[in-house]
């Protein structure tokens, strides 16, 4: 599990970097603020979806799940802060299970 998509706020801050950190290669971004994000889909590589839910419009986050679910790809939700994202990634199961890079017992 490397490829990587966050849904939501603008700016990600020194977030990508420590995600690259716990082992995420390939991370893309969305804002997921404006209605046509709505139609934006899901990049065929990815792995995983983090949604920040401090700033994303809700039908956005709806279909987001929809076509994540329509692909078994896992989604993780989390404010936008280190702490809520680690906490996301480290506390669901269905990531922890296929992801070699977050390791539970360093925790």
């Amino acid at each position: 599990m490397d490829t990587l998509m966050i849904v939501g706020a603008d700016k990600l801050g020194s977030i990508p970097k420590r995600l690259q950190e716990l082992g995420f290669e390939d991370i893309s971004h969305v804002s997921g603020r404006k209605v046509k994000m709505v139609h934006k889909k899901i990049p065929d590589k990815v792995d995983l979806v983090l949604v920040l839910t401090d700033f994303i419009n809700h039908n956005v986050a709806t279909k987001l799940k929809e076509r994540a679910k329509e692909r078994c790809i896992p989604v993780c939700y989390a404010r936008r802060s280190w702490c809520s994202i680690y906490k996301a990634l480290t506390n669901c199961d269905e990531v922890c299970e296929k992801c070699p890079f977050l390791d539970k017992d360093s925790m």
